[in-house]
């Protein structure tokens, strides 16, 4: 008997199963679908950006050899690929390729990091406690105004050669965009979520650490996309004007000797650290932000 009874609703699963079939396979053929969709539209951007960026170099190549642009004042991709791989493989006049991309990565990132931290903290704070920000708001907006890179002088005479001055330099430009967002972050927190907190007898701590910055985290996300690329103009600006090492001196060394070549290998190692650090920001964004809805890629 109890085989009998247990094998008797086998004949309605199968018969359920059945039924369901159709339905199921239709919702699996059209997540397949659109599934091989994103996958042929990523294809096709990343196929368009590759021929965009492969014609652009061509063309520019072409201009130059066929002299309707100044190959002297331009340059041209092959002669630049020429100038980075003598440098990777001889070293600068200031050392070895590497050592000055590390010693400019280095002077962004600490920048970088105490900008962000600082952007953040006080961000926070003014966002949440309305008479610091009736008292800093002012000058705060009036800093922000000031023309921030030609404080690069100014703290190359504070801090001499030295990195000090380029994390500084970089500081400033890192700190406004941060601090701008995580402030707005602050305020625009559902006054719901804070009510709610609050009756359920959270301090003003708890309120902050569980409810204010987990809702502004991507407010402060999306600047942070931002102000690496600042930290390394900060840093190159600060080399430019004064430096020991780094890529901001390639820069002006190759201005100095008139090597268009060299002026724009340090642009493009620049950019590919530019977009390697992207790279990492939008891999922690994604990592951090799991329950946010996937892009649908359909281009609106």
């Amino acid at each position: 008997m109890p085989l009998e009874t247990d094998s008797a609703p086998a004949p309605k699963a199968r018969a359920a199963a059945e039924n369901a079939g159709p339905t199921g396979t239709a919702g699996g053929t059209r997540a397949q679908a659109r599934a091989r969709a994103a996958r042929n539209r990523r294809i096709t951007v990343y196929t368009a950006r590759v021929l965009l960026l492969v014609g652009l170099l061509g063309l520019w190549e072409w201009l130059a050899r066929s002299a309707v642009i100044d190959p002297f004042n331009f340059s041209m991709p092959s002669k630049i690929w020429d100038q980075i791989v003598r440098w990777a493989t001889d070293g600068t006049p200031q050392g070895s390729l590497w050592e000055q991309i590390w010693y400019t990565l280095y002077e962004a990132l600490v920048g970088w990091i105490i900008g962000v931290v600082a952007g953040v903290i006080l961000g926070i704070a003014l966002g949440r406690v309305r008479f610091l920000s009736d008292v800093l708001g002012p000058y705060i907006k009036v800093l922000n105004a000031l023309p921030r890179i030609v404080l690069a002088p100014i703290f190359l005479i504070w801090f001499g050669l030295g990195p000090a001055s380029k994390i500084a330099s970089a500081v400033v430009l890192v700190f406004f965009p941060v601090f701008f967002n995580a402030f707005q972050g602050a305020r625009e927190v559902d006054r719901n979520l804070v009510a709610n907190a609050r009756i359920l007898g959270a301090s003003n701590r708890q309120v902050t650490f569980q409810v204010v910055i987990p809702s502004a985290t991507s407010w402060i996300f999306t600047s942070l996309h931002v102000s690496f690329g600042f930290a390394l103009i900060g840093a190159i600006v600060g080399e430019y004007i004064g430096a020991t090492k780094g890529l901001g001196l390639l820069v002006s060394a190759s201005q100095g000797t008139f090597n268009a070549a060299g002026v724009y290998a340090a642009m493009v190692i620049l950019a590919v650290v530019a977009l390697l650090a992207e790279g990492v920001l939008s891999f922690l964004e994604r990592s951090l932000f799991r329950w946010k809805p996937a892009d649908s890629g359909d281009g609106r």
